[in-house]
């Protein structure tokens, strides 16, 4: 099974380092789109701790509370390095359902999941559309902070 095994936002850079002009790139165009949603290391959670243990680069975080009563901190936006594509994932919903799905067909996606979708090179995505989808994501979250924690909360 593929892992990445970086303890830092430097290290999940240079994990791999024929994608990580992809990361780089990626990274660039959210910056511009969606400025206020900050980037950071979200290492995952522990083992036998709730939530995902992936670690992934973390763009803006939010809280929700689970079953437990323990919170749990999560990306707005997060990217993770897969075995063979990097999967973006979308915490963020519109009209009560996940936003990525109405982006469909438009970003250039190698394949696409309910708040997710993947690619294998930034140059096969097409900016202008993922640019939409980034915008229009930090603009939902910064008029409305709880949606993710709904949306999350809604999955269980």
């Amino acid at each position: 099974m593929f892992q990445v095994t970086a303890a830092t936002l430097a290290e999940y850079l240079d994990f791999d380092r024929a994608r990580r002009s992809d990361l780089v790139s990626l990274h660039a165009l959210l910056r511009k789109t969606a400025p206020d949603l900050r980037r950071h290391f979200h290492k995952g959670t522990l083992a036998g701790e709730p939530g995902m243990r992936m670690k992934m680069i973390g763009y803006g975080k939010f809280h929700y509370a689970v079953k437990s009563r323990k919170t749990i901190e999560w990306p707005i936006i997060g990217v993770a390095l897969q075995k063979s594509y990097i999967s973006v994932y979308v915490a963020v919903t519109k009209a009560r359902a996940p936003i990525v799905p109405n982006y469909a067909g438009q970003l250039g996606e190698l394949r696409m999941g309910r708040n997710n979708f993947s690619f294998e090179r930034f140059a096969d995505l097409k900016t202008t559309s993922l640019s939409s989808l980034f915008a229009e994501v930090a603009d939902i979250f910064k008029s409305d902070p709880d949606n993710p924690v709904r949306y999350m909360q809604g999955r269980s």
